[in-house]
């Protein structure tokens, strides 16, 4: 150890270094507190932290106020007080001073607690030191970090608000969005306004919450001093950082504002294919100034918010044009059918401008009958409802020419065969018989129609179908069979498209029990109950779009004698002529109408006669009793001849021309309808 000790360096003189010089190099001072006389003793390197001169501190702690702010010094007396008051040996802490150019300074203090044998604290003795650079960078790192976290919060938010655009379908769906769905909690304003650019005004289309917006604003020009109209103006981004700023730059609008405590504002353009659509306001009322980050993140969510706005204007626009189309092939009216009750509904697609080529129709035809219609185009786009217009009215032609039911369906499938598309049609129409209740329905791979009796009860009515309208044709396959039903008085004849039924994952048969259930509890009325089948569809959804018509064979007020004759009279026949006379002259005597009985017999006779002189073929008299709000004798004479009779002048010797003049005279109403393969001229004589 001896030989070790010999041969060591040796140690220098000031080893080991007194604690003064150790704490000068690190910046740090030492004081010493006498906390029974309270005087607070400070070396050189103390005064320098707290940047003061020797002859400018007399040794008291009250001194160091002039550079201690009180708020500082508070919290500061308030943990040497707590760790002297729970028994602590040390304590430690951070606080401001200002320095002699009145820029702040962080700075750090750790002291130890002296105390007596009994335990009173006796002094306080410790350093101070200046923390400036070391919470500048421990700053620095916080503020960063809170600038990441308030990015990621703003990007969360154009995110999830940017999320919830992508479903909205209307405008209105873009407004509850930012209005109703959390929407102004996630931008973290107070409230929002939001206006559309209409015909260079802006019209105020959302506020939130209520009352947010500025009486008089509601419709304002795009060269009034408001904000609004100043990001629409320029397509420049507006954020208002304070109060004052606020009423300097906009002193009309902010005295009404003053109540809703706004201390800050971004009103931002909206801006869709390269023009201004709109504009937002945001308004704070916690906070001032918006950082670069903040700026950014609200001018994308602007962008966002315009291309849904556009999309959502766009969708509405199209619906518009699509439904303005559909109703356009639609029949404008329902004509009134004597002896019947009639309603009519249609629902467009829930889906844009995916419209079906559902339609319904009503036909009048000769001799109290009519023609009930409905049909579905296949596709739904603008497309099937422009051929659902032409098919309309070419089966509606069809039907008023007096064809029988199966040839109206062949030939509208030949139409649409012919027609330079590729869609087929489903069909089924009816030609019901008012005065008899016989009904003709022909079903083109349609589903089946529904009736309702007159004790509530309602059952599906099997009707042996054909092919689709143009698959028939395309096949080969134009045969139609007639199924015949009857309506008693008081019994409705339901006709509907299977939007109105079909459910995806659900059986027809099931949703045509479900259907007829639905139609039994209903009213009796056919309008209510219209409105009730077609209020459900609407609150069960779809894709589809649905047609409904329904029939009710009205009870008649009276009951009256009334019936139908017909006679065939070929041509050089004069037995089945007398017999023709003789039925009429019977029938109408029979009937009560005596008073009018030559009138009537005449007539027939003139028609008659014209059909046989002037046409080539038979011709089938037929003589009608109908009931309504006035009893009416019906004559019609149909031949197979479309020249349609003219009146002329017989001349004082002429034999002829005066036929039609007979007719016109006697009769109450005359008139010449087409038919399948001729014509029928028909007069009807009002009786008793």
């Amino acid at each position: 150890m001896a030989d070790r000790g010999a041969s060591a360096l040796p140690l220098p003189e000031d080893w080991p270094a007194h604690p003064d010089p150790i704490l000068a190099l690190n910046r740090m001072g030492a004081f010493d507190w006498d906390l029974d006389t309270g005087l607070f003793h400070m070396d050189a390197q103390a005064h320098e932290v707290f940047d003061l001169l020797p002859e400018e501190y007399d040794g008291r702690p009250e001194s160091l106020a002039v550079r201690v702010p009180p708020p500082e010094a508070a919290r500061l007396d308030a943990v040497v007080a707590q760790a002297i008051k729970d028994g602590s040996d040390n304590y430690g802490a951070y606080f401001r001073i200002r320095c002699r150019d009145g820029t702040p300074r962080w700075t750090h203090t750790q002291g130890y607690i002296r105390r007596d044998a009994t335990g009173r604290p006796r002094r306080v003795v410790g350093i101070v030191r200046d923390a400036t650079e070391e919470l500048a960078d421990s700053e620095a790192r916080s503020l960063r970090a809170a600038q990441d976290e308030a990015f990621r919060q703003q990007t969360n938010v154009v995110q999830v608000i940017s999320a919830a655009l992508a479903h909205a379908q209307g405008v209105q769906d873009v407004i509850d969005v930012l209005k109703d769905s959390h929407g102004i909690r996630h931008l973290g304003a107070a409230s929002l306004v939001m206006g559309l650019v209409e015909a260079g005004r802006i019209r105020l289309v959302a506020e939130g919450p209520a009352g947010a917006s500025v009486p008089g604003t509601r419709i304002t020009r795009t060269d009034e001093p408001y904000p609004m109209s100043e990001v629409v103006r320029t397509l420049v981004p507006r954020f208002i950082e304070s109060p004052e700023e606020f009423a300097e730059g906009y002193p009309i609008l902010w005295p009404h504002l003053t109540d809703l405590h706004v201390t800050s504002a971004a009103y931002l353009p909206l801006i869709a294919q390269a023009r201004p659509i709109g504009a937002m306001g945001l308004l704070y009322s916690d906070r001032r100034g918006f950082s670069t980050e903040e700026r950014a993140v609200l001018v994308a969510l602007g962008g966002s918010i315009a291309q849904s706005l556009m999309r959502a204007m766009l969708y509405e626009q199209e619906k518009d044009l699509a439904q303005g189309l559909q109703q356009a092939m639609l029949p404008r009216t329902i004509p009134s059918v004597r002896g019947a009750d009639v309603a009519v509904r249609y629902r467009s697609a829930a889906l844009g401008r995916d419209i079906g080529g559902d339609w319904y129709d009503l036909i009048p035809l000769p001799g109290g009958r009519v023609g009930a219609v409905i049909g579905d185009v296949q596709g739904h786009d603008t497309h099937a409802a422009a051929v659902m217009g032409q098919l309309r009215i070419v089966l509606r032609a069809y039907a008023a020419e007096g064809h029988t039911p199966a040839t109206v369906m062949a030939r509208a499938s030949l139409f649409l065969h012919e027609l330079d598309t590729d869609r087929f049609a489903t069909c089924l129409y009816a030609e019901a018989d008012l005065a008899t209740g016989v009904v003709q329905a022909v079903r083109a791979g349609h589903i089946d129609p529904l009736v309702r009796h007159t004790d509530g009860t309602c059952c599906r009515v099997p009707v042996e179908g054909g092919l689709p309208l143009g698959l028939s044709a395309e096949f080969g396959r134009l045969e139609y069979p007639v199924t015949t039903l009857e309506l008693d008085p008081g019994d409705t004849l339901l006709l509907c498209t299977d939007g109105l039924v079909e459910q995806p994952g659900t059986d027809l048969d099931d949703s045509m029990r479900g259907l007829t259930d639905l139609i039994t509890k209903g009213p009796d009325d056919v309008r209510a109950l219209a409105d009730r089948l077609i209020r459900m569809a609407e609150e069960r959804g779809g894709d589809d779009d649905v047609a409904l018509l329904l029939l009710r064979r009205r009870v008649p007020e009276t009951s009256r004698a009334g019936g139908r004759l017909q006679q065939h009279v070929a041509p050089g026949d004069p037995e089945a002529l007398s017999q023709a006379r003789h039925m009429i002259r019977a029938a109408v005597r029979a009937w009560g109408a005596r008073d009018r009985a030559d009138e009537i017999e005449l007539v027939a006779d003139e028609l008659t006669t014209n059909a046989l002189m002037h046409t080539e073929g038979a011709a089938i008299v037929t003589l009608r009793a109908l009931e309504g709000s006035d009893r009416r004798l019906r004559i019609e004479v149909e031949d197979s001849s479309s020249a349609l009779p003219r009146r002329r002048e017989a001349g004082e010797n002429g034999v002829s021309g005066r036929g039609l003049l007979l007719v016109d005279r006697l009769a109450d109403v005359w008139g010449v309808e087409a038919r399948g393969g001729g014509k029928a001229v028909w007069c009807e004589f009002v009786v008793p």
